[in-house]
């Protein structure tokens, strides 16, 4: 019965950190509107995220929808159905694939940048002089990088789904001989905007919750470079767990949405 107050203890720790992390989300909510609203950082923020990491995303959407394609391809194949390839992978893009691994992607290489900055900023006390020069540290670092992930994600699926559908051409097409109309055809009938703007608002959620995570992370860090090295393993892998979660109960909303009209 050793083990009895062991889940306990985790129990309460994953308790206590879900309200501190709750609290953490509402403070951003609180400084949101507050002024001065820092346009440079966050354009700063948005560069960082969304320009630096377009080259991420073109190279991983292009081959993930060219390997799509070529799977569904030869498994069409088997039912003279080949001619579905695009639409398949339009959908998928669209309602699952981009957003999804354009936020892994992001939080791969952003989250963990933002998670281990914030961390050195506190294991250092910059932290603690911005709060000495009187600048909140929270409105000063936090709210720009959520705000920037939160719109620059949406693109980055846009993109993400274009480039993949690219992919998905070249293979479908060229590779495995599917005639063009109907390939384009076929895309144009079954996918439509719901699928895309679904997509989208999923991009913007995961964007949210992937920044202010690591954010969170960072800010709480502690015990000099071993603790923030450990804030931003947390940070990348709670961001991704997240991710995925909450993505299956917005595909079941936005479902349930759609059928609904």
């Amino acid at each position: 019965m050793d083990f009895l107050p062991r889940i306990n203890t985790v129990f309460l720790r994953v308790i206590e950190e879900l309200g501190y992390f709750s609290r953490f989300g509402a403070t951003f909510f609180r400084w949101i509107g507050e002024k001065p609203f820092r346009w440079k950082h966050l354009t700063a923020q948005m560069n960082s995220i969304g320009v630096d990491s377009t080259p991420i995303i073109l190279l991983v959407s292009l081959f993930t929808g060219a390997v799509f394609a070529l799977q569904t391809g030869y498994a069409f194949r088997l039912f003279n159905a080949e001619t579905l390839v695009g639409s398949t992978v339009g959908l998928s893009l669209t309602r699952e694939i981009a957003p999804v691994f354009a936020a892994l992607m992001v939080t791969a290489r952003i989250g963990s940048a933002m998670a281990a900055e914030l961390g050195t900023m506190r294991v250092t006390e910059q932290i603690d002089a911005l709060e000495a020069m009187a600048v909140n540290p929270f409105h000063f670092l936090v709210v720009p990088r959520v705000i920037g992930a939160t719109l620059m994600l949406p693109l980055l699926t846009a993109l993400f789904n274009f480039v993949g559908f690219i992919g998905a051409y070249l293979v479908g097409v060229g590779l495995l001989g599917i005639p063009e109309g109907p390939f384009i055809a076929r895309t144009e009938f079954y996918v439509d905007n719901d699928d895309l703007f679904g997509g989208l608002f999923k991009a913007a959620v995961f964007g949210f919750l992937l920044a202010l995570i690591s954010c969170y992370q960072g800010y709480k860090a502690e015990g000099g470079a071993a603790g923030v090295g450990r804030a931003t393993t947390r940070a990348v892998v709670v961001s991704s767990v997240t991710i995925l979660v909450v993505d299956y109960f917005l595909t079941q909303w936005i479902l349930e949405i759609i059928e609904g009209r």
